[in-house]
């Protein structure tokens, strides 16, 4: 068996561009979609149901998209033809979902932001799941933390310029971040735009930039001789044979299962309940104020705020390869979440909005680790000819999580704890600190 050629840097920057542009709608998402579901009538209790859009299609899309990726060979590639469709959908769903009032002649435009929202991050999952199992198909072991850490310090920027970009049109371009009750302010909607044309431009430079392997370089690369029969099996009984490498999962993949678990369900927290804790407790203002100028001066603080995080991420996950090396992959995961849980705590004790750029701080070193550790960690005990199923099964611990949080954590907040959303960040960040203790029971076989 040959060993598989290690790559340069540039390689691997090409191979991981496209996540750039997934992220920046992504982050478009994170920031904007409570607030955008707020303004078209949507109460605080029911955010995390409408929020449930995303983990859902991902459970769901993920897996199949790993499955059938796997079998895939064109001549546009293997993972590529997905990444392609899938960006597609993304840029039409974001162009469409700040304009959902302008399409409610038979439904509200909450439902219909909704709506828009699932087939969103249906078409993001189609895209991103991919990109995991890319850099394990072409990357040596030896190379796959920076091919992961890379594809996070790319992950940053977009999330950097997704999140802040809402505020700069607003606050240094001069577009009006104000609206009439009911529609989405100048800002966000232009916002969107922008995010829909990265959105395609990233991916399109990936696909045209990188090279994968034909089925015959794959497997005498792989050592796979089986590959073809598999192949068949695979396209015949698509669903069988998800549920049996479902069964059959390796040990390190359920060990990274439950770190996956907490940390998700702390993020998730997060993203939907940051907007309204943050208007509440830092600002003062009252629970049901969602369209005067002090609400929107606090969502998009929270843009810049998440913009933050992201590029405390971006920095930091270049630092991972060497930290990694001298403590050892799982140490330094476990060290990051402790540090992200800690500033999602201190955000309770904090009333001056300036000073939650600290809070931020942690939270963006637990964010690099999440979207590169568990990934390095886990490529090297799945079998490579399963490595899109595995990934897109991985996905499973990351959904599960936030469903649960988006069934029960909106009605949690509004029944226990009065509709102060700053409770659900400070049970993430409990949450970040039991994923931390957790990551002590992982075996990782190449550390």
């Amino acid at each position: 068996m040959k060993q598989l050629p290690r790559l340069s840097f540039w390689q691997i920057w090409n191979m991981s561009f496209g996540f750039l542009g997934i992220q920046f709608g992504f982050a478009l998402q994170n920031a904007n979609a409570s607030r955008i579901l707020q303004t078209f009538g949507a109460d605080v209790e029911h955010l995390s149901w409408f929020w449930l859009a995303a983990p859902l299609t991902g459970m769901i899309i993920q897996p199949i998209i790993g499955h059938y990726s796997d079998r895939t060979w064109t001549k546009l590639g293997r993972r590529r033809p997905y990444f392609l469709g899938g960006a597609i959908f993304a840029a039409i769903a974001l162009i469409l979902m700040p304009n959902s009032a302008a399409m409610a002649t038979y439904l509200p435009p909450m439902f219909i932001g909704a709506g828009l929202l699932m087939i969103m991050d249906a078409s993001i999952n189609v895209s991103m799941e991919p990109f995991r199992a890319l850099v394990a198909d072409l990357l040596p072991d030896d190379q796959r933390t920076l091919g992961f850490s890379i594809q996070t310090f790319l992950i940053g920027i977009g999330a950097v310029i997704g999140s802040w970009l809402p505020y700069i049109l607003a606050e240094w371009v001069g577009i009006s971040k104000v609206a009439e009750p009911g529609e989405i302010p100048d800002n966000v909607i232009f916002s969107f735009y922008f995010g829909a044309f990265t959105l395609l431009a990233t991916i399109i430079w990936t696909v045209a930039r990188t090279k994968e392997y034909s089925p015959e370089e794959y497997k005498e690369l792989k050592g796979i001789s089986d590959l073809d029969e598999e192949v068949e099996e695979g396209k015949h009984n698509g669903l069988i044979q998800i549920i049996k490498d479902f069964k059959a999962m390796p040990k390190t993949m359920k060990q990274l299962g439950l770190v996956q678990f907490f940390s998700w369900l702390a993020l998730f927290g997060m993203w939907v309940f940051s907007t309204p804790a943050i208007a509440q407790h830092v600002y003062g203002l009252p629970i049901d104020d969602v369209d005067s100028l002090q609400f929107n001066d606090a969502a998009n603080w929270v843009g810049i705020l998440f913009g933050i995080y992201n590029g405390v991420a971006t920095i930091f996950a270049l630092c991972l390869p060497t930290i990694a090396k001298l403590i050892g992959r799982k140490s330094t995961h476990a060290l990051s979440l402790a540090c992200g849980g800690l500033g999602l705590l201190s955000i309770y004790f904090i009333n001056d909005p300036n000073l939650l750029i600290c809070s931020m701080v942690g939270i963006g070193i637990a964010w690099a680790s999440i979207l590169a550790m568990p990934y390095a960690i886990l490529a090297g005990s799945i079998p490579p000819k399963k490595m899109g199923i595995y990934m897109g099964l991985f996905n499973f611990f990351i959904t599960a999580p936030q469903i649960l949080n988006g069934i029960f954590g909106g009605p949690i907040v509004k029944r226990l704890f009065e509709s102060q959303a700053i409770y659900a960040i400070l049970f993430a960040g409990i949450s970040l600190l039991i994923a931390a203790g957790s990551v002590i029971f992982v075996e990782d076989k190449h550390n």
